[in-house]
């Protein structure tokens, strides 16, 4: 298993004004992590950054460990959703720009009003495509257990199942089906045949009134991001599980705690990580 850095973890920093793309990868490096995961959400040029990026990761001595992008075909009309599939392909042929053949897709937000079926309908019907693309380019897509649609292990496995392409694998992440009110081990257990990628995340309890972005359970209780190892999450079982069913592939930090990320939130995630490796 090999330690990767999320941008999304710095996303504040981003959204501040306090750190770029180049930022990034230079703070990446000083972190001594071997890989790095981009998102979609942080080009302002994509053409004329991929080749900007790539040196820069190159020169840093890292790796490309997976490209993420925020899709959602939960979109009620069918323009909206071919727009979707064509981000999903722009995706697909970015990640291989940037040369790396890993690339995390959702399935889509909750809308009120729609029923499962229908919104499991376009879900399927948008991955279908998607990982058809992919596998004809030779990438594979990581589906994230995220929200509604996608949350609990047994959905993420029935969309993969109704897919069926060797091109859509799973996004294990092991802080988001804490809000579904699912155990992680549980789920990762359920999974583990499937698992193309991890998202190393941990969640704690919380206050209504903390400064972080807070999620409730279905019994109403609060969480909000924290520091690895240092929330609910038993991560020294899930390495251990990890382990013991062969995966190599990268652990992607993804901190989403309210603690400043540069001096806190990530230097401490990290060392909690190192420690946790085999």
């Amino acid at each position: 298993m090999k330690l990767s850095l999320s941008m999304w973890s710095l996303v504040s920093t981003v959204q501040a004004g306090k750190m770029d793309l180049m930022g990034f990868i230079d703070f990446a490096a000083s972190q001594a992590v071997p890989g790095v995961e981009l998102l979609d959400v942080f080009w302002s040029d994509a053409e004329r950054e991929i080749p900007l990026v790539k040196a820069r990761i190159a020169d840093a001595g890292l790796e490309m460990a997976v490209y993420s992008i925020s899709n959602n075909f939960i979109r009620p009309g069918a323009a909206d959703r071919r727009r979707e599939l064509d981000d999903l392909k722009r995706g697909v042929d970015t990640a291989l720009a940037l040369d790396v053949n890993l690339m995390r897709v959702f399935s889509g937000s909750y809308l009120e009003g729609l029923s499962q079926d229908e919104g499991m309908s376009w879900i399927l019907e948008g991955l279908s495509a998607g990982a058809a693309y992919a596998e004809r380019q030779g990438l594979t897509l990581a589906l994230e257990n995220h929200g509604r649609f996608a949350g609990r292990s047994d959905q993420v496995r029935d969309i993969i199942e109704r897919v069926g392409s060797p091109a859509l694998r799973v996004n294990l992440d092991t802080g988001n089906f804490l809000p579904v009110g699912q155990d992680p081990l549980e789920a990762a257990r359920d999974l583990a045949d499937l698992i193309a990628l991890v998202h190393l995340k941990d969640m704690r309890r919380a206050a209504a009134d903390e400064p972080g972005h807070i999620f409730a359970d279905p019994d109403g209780q609060l969480l909000t991001g924290s520091v690895i190892g240092e929330g609910l999450v038993d991560l020294p079982a899930m390495i251990a599980l990890l382990d013991e069913i062969g995966y190599a592939g990268w652990l992607s930090l993804e901190y989403e705690g309210a603690d400043d990320p540069v001096s806190l939130g990530v230097p401490r995630s990290l060392d909690a990580a190192r420690r946790l490796l085999p």
